[in-house]
């Protein structure tokens, strides 16, 4: 099934239509996510394969996406390494890393005893979307996964990673080794279990200034993607990187994820034919009316300038209280626009 336009897309070829899926497809915004996420914490949502699954098909009904991807959290594979997590909403690590010792204890485990619920979604998700639509796998980036171990939990200014990269590059390069070996492992696995593609999200990656990201970042995304199965493509989105899309371009995946911060024919100057881009709707633009979402649409549509290699998405992940039927109608835009 090498033929759907997501994965045709992905590798820069020529596609009937543009390609749309939406970051955090599966989720709040959704009354069926809802139902489901009532009767269990999001925790034991990630860890219950078949009601993962659900979650994951059910955008796919409703949206008509081209794309599924996998319902977990990046943060999933990191509580095996000997990390406690939490979600009170948002994440949070009981006993964060910050020392040689505390980066000396943690495992890396292997990915099916680990987090085989993860690979048993896959397995039931890739059986139900043979096809139908491709099947996306996804991780942290390995700078991002660090960030939340470092401070335990989100942050403002990020003051614990950046002062361990300066003052103890030692922990931090020990750290970032660590955390690279244990994301091979988890997304080769994501492979062999179905995924058709992967996604690495590096939503902190643009915190640094783009000689910082040269020199604590890049080297270990792209020891990552060099490390991975590229029998599919991988798709590297850094959030907030719209000023050093060349350094993100040197970690070596097939596709660049952009934000809204940036002009996505610009980008895709810079990063020239070879390369293909996804993004890149400013998610707020789906509270808009209509004519809005259709008109937003098809600016971006016209920065492609119906070059190949383009999928389309949000900039970032849909807000939770987007009405879905915005959603919907977007996703109906892109594919009436794109038609060729």
């Amino acid at each position: 099934m090498s033929d759907y336009p997501f994965l045709k897309a992905c590798r820069g070829e020529a596609t009937e239509f543009t390609p749309v899926w939406l970051m955090r497809q599966a989720g709040r915004y959704l009354p069926q996510y809802m139902a489901v996420r009532s009767k269990c914490t999001f925790l034991e949502l990630c860890k219950t394969p078949e009601l993962a699954a659900e979650v994951t098909i059910q955008p796919i009904d409703y949206l008509g996406a081209d794309a599924a991807i996998l319902f977990s959290d990046i943060l999933t594979p990191v509580e095996p390494m000997g990390l406690k997590l939490d979600f009170v909403p948002g994440p949070v690590f009981e006993s964060p890393v910050r020392s040689m010792a505390d980066v000396d204890a943690l495992r890396i485990p292997d990915p099916e005893e680990g987090v085989p619920y993860v690979m048993e979604t896959l397995r039931i998700l890739r059986r139900a979307f043979e096809g139908r639509v491709p099947l996306i796998g996804f991780g942290g980036a390995p700078f991002t996964l660090a960030c939340y171990m470092v401070e335990g939990k989100g942050s403002k200014d990020f003051a614990h990673i950046k002062k361990m990269m300066y003052a103890a590059p030692d922990v931090y390069t020990a750290l970032m080794d660590k955390i690279t070996e244990m994301d091979r492992l988890y997304l080769n696995a994501q492979v062999k279990a179905g995924a058709q593609a992967i996604q690495i999200f590096d939503t902190w990656g643009g915190i640094v200034s783009p000689t910082d990201y040269e020199k604590f970042v890049l080297p270990y995304t792209k020891k990552l993607i060099d490390g991975l199965d590229r029998s599919v493509p991988v798709i590297h989105f850094v959030k907030g990187a719209g000023t050093m899309l060349d350094l993100v371009n040197r970690a070596g995946s097939d596709v660049v994820g952009l934000d809204w911060h940036v002009n996505l024919g610009k980008a895709r100057d810079i990063l020239g034919p070879k390369i293909g881009v996804q993004g890149n709707l400013d998610p707020t633009v789906l509270y808009a009316p209509h004519a809005h979402i259709e008109r937003e649409v098809k600016r971006i549509l016209d920065e492609n300038a119906g070059r190949p290699g383009h999928i389309f998405n949000l900039g970032h992940g849909i807000l939770p209280n987007v009405p879905p039927e915005n959603a919907k109608f977007m996703v109906e835009c892109v594919h009436r626009l794109s038609g060729r």
